[in-house]
Parts: C-alpha cells; sequence; structure tokens
C-alpha cells in the first residue's frame, strides 16, 4: 500500500490541501473543528507526515536523541521503551546512543551528525555532562540534581525510600538496614537520603549502609553484611531478587525472619518467592514527561526547569 497524500487527506476531510498542510505544521491559523476533522480523516486514511519534507520546512528532523550508558539495568531498559513510545505519539522518532563514561562527548556527536532536534540524557550519563554539554542541542536529564543546568525530570526517589522505611517501620521493626545503588547515581543517592532522613524522624538509629551495583549478583553478595537485619530496604528490585536468594539458601524466611521491600516494580517483582513489596516507578510517566519537556523545549514553549514524578509503595508478601 502507498503512501496516503495529503490530497486524499484533503478529500476525506473536505479541505484545501493548503488546509492540510496547516494541520500538519500545527498553524494556529485553523479552527478547532475543521482541525478535528481533518485529523479525524488522518486518521482513518492511516496519513503520516513525510519527515524529510517537514524537516525542510520547519528546519527541524523531527527526530530525538537518548543518550545511555547501559541498557543492562531494568529502570534503563523500561526508560528506553517507555520514551520510544512518548516520542512516536508527538511524531518524533528516536535515535539511541550508548557511550561509556569517557565517550559522552563522542555520543553528542553522532546525534549531532544525525541532526537530530535534541535529547533526553538519560540516569548515569546525565552525570558526565556538566563539563559536556554541547551547544545548540536541546537536552533534557532524566535523574539529575534540580539545581543543574539543565532542564531536569526524576522520580521522587526519595519519597519512595521513605515511604518503604516507614513501611517497616510501622511493622514494629527496630531499625531498616539499607541495600543502597552505586555511591555516583543520583537516584541511589536520593533513595538513600529518604532512608536516613526517615530513620532519623523516628529517632531510629541508622545502620551502615550495604552498597551494592544494581545487580542481583550483588545483592546475594550483600546478605553476610545484612545477617543481623530483621527489615530490609534495598535499593532497586534486582538487589532485592539476590537477596531473597541469599536468604533462602541460609534458611532465613522472608517475611518472618526478615522483611525485605524493594524499589522499582519491574514486572516480574509481583512473582518473585515471596512476591516483593516495592516502591513503583511510573516509567511511563516519566518518560512521557521528559519527551513533553524536550519537544515544548525543541518548539520554543517555556518550559518548568524540573518536574517530579510521584512514586507508591506497592505492599506485597516479603514485608507484613
Amino acid at each position: 500500500m502507498g503512501r496516503v497524500s495529503m490530497a486524499a487527506v484533503a478529500a476525506r476531510a473536505g479541505v484545501s490541501g493548503q488546509t492540510v498542510s496547516r494541520v500538519v505544521n500545527e498553524s494556529p491559523r485553523v479552527d478547532p473543528a475543521t482541525r478535528e476533522r481533518v485529523e479525524r480523516a488522518m486518521a482513518e486514511l492511516g496519513y503520516r507526515p513525510h519527515r524529510a519534507a517537514r524537516a525542510l520546512r520547519t528546519g527541524r528532523s523531527q527526530t530525538i536523541g537518548l543518550v545511555v550508558t547501559t541498557l543492562a539495568t531494568v529502570g534503563n531498559s523500561r526508560m528506553l521503551q517507555a520514551t520510544a513510545e512518548a516520542a512516536a505519539e508527538r511524531g518524533y522518532a528516536l535515535t539511541l546512543v550508548t557511550a561509556a563514561a569517557g565517550e559522552v562527548g563522542d555520543a553528542f556527536e553522532r546525534l549531532a551528525d544525525q541532526g537530530v532536534d535534541g535529547a533526553i540524557v538519560l540516569n548515569e550519563a546525565s552525570a558526565l555532562l556538566p563539563a559536556q554539554r554541547p551547544s545548540g542541542l536541546h537536552l533534557v536529564a532524566v535523574d539529575a540534581p534540580e539545581e543543574s543546568a539543565l532542564v531536569v525530570v526524576h522520580s521522587d526517589h526519595a519519597g519512595g525510600a521513605a515511604a518503604a522505611t516507614a513501611h517497616l517501620l510501622g511493622l514494629g521493626h527496630t531499625t531498616v538496614h539499607h541495600l543502597a545503588g552505586p555511591a555516583d547515581s543520583f537516584a541511589a543517592s536520593e533513595r538513600e537520603r529518604g532512608w536516613r532522613e526517615t530513620l532519623r524522624a523516628a529517632g531510629v538509629g541508622l545502620p551502615e549502609v550495604v552498597r551494592g551495583d544494581w545487580s542481583p549478583e550483588s545483592g546475594h553478595a550483600a546478605a553476610d553484611a545484612l545477617a543481623a537485619a530483621s527489615a530490609v530496604f534495598c535499593a532497586n528490585d534486582q538487589m532485592a531478587l539476590g537477596l531473597l536468594r541469599a536468604l533462602a539458601d541460609s534458611g532465613r524466611r522472608v517475611p518472618d525472619d526478615v522483611a525485605v521491600v524493594g524499589f522499582d516494580d519491574v514486572p516480574d517483582a509481583a512473582n518473585y518467592r515471596p512476591p516483593l513489596s516495592t516502591i513503583r516507578q511510573d516509567f511511563p510517566a516519566l518518560a512521557h514527561r521528559a519527551v513533553a519537556l524536550l519537544v515544548g523545549d525543541i518548539e520554543g514553549e517555556a518550559v518548568a526547569r524540573a518536574s517530579v514524578v510521584p512514586t507508591t509503595l506497592v505492599e506485597r508478601s516479603s514485608a507484613r
């Protein structure tokens, strides 16, 4: 089947080709009723604007980049999918660039060569930006400090950690141990901050932090350091999974001997043994907000410099 033309859309909507062009290019010179009729005709016919032609008219490629240092973590993989979907809904294509710690500058050069209009910098990559921020490229950082010079969006990591810690204290535990993420991670630092502040507010002593690297293996390896714990807040679900296996291997029952709460609510969390209580990150909302901020900035709108997406405690059998 060939590409649907503007003329076909115009005939279906009963308008001129110029009116269709104005709708495609988001001109304000179209009344709402006519715009709705044209958009309905586009949907019925499966019309898609010709990206190259539109780029010539608007000076924009309708393409944005996504910069990551790794896709090995569940959070980054889910953000990739959610960002691709959010970009498509706004008529933008997505280009993925992965970069090691010393190659972020090269990643931006590759994006510039592809003519992207802007980029979303995800998690670990955002920490590398201040000294390497490219000029002339619209940027939104996911999980970066709000005081940075960038437009920032992040989940309420500290609030989620506070909810997890308060939940465990509410179950009667005298304190809550923390299996933290990497020290150089903004998300891990914020989750650790929420844990610390909640224990301090409750007048509870702070156990020494045990640190992992987000992987299940690091969660499993942390079990010995958490031998005295009756309650553990894990900075992500993957480390919680490794910890659950180690506890089972040692004969410690969850939640009878040790209560465990994770963070992220990965798709498999409900199928852990036992099902994992966790803090849910809304990855689709996070991606949609990041894309909305970036596209708004690209298209000349005034956008918020910082945006926080709420998190939610999901109670399951690992902490009761």
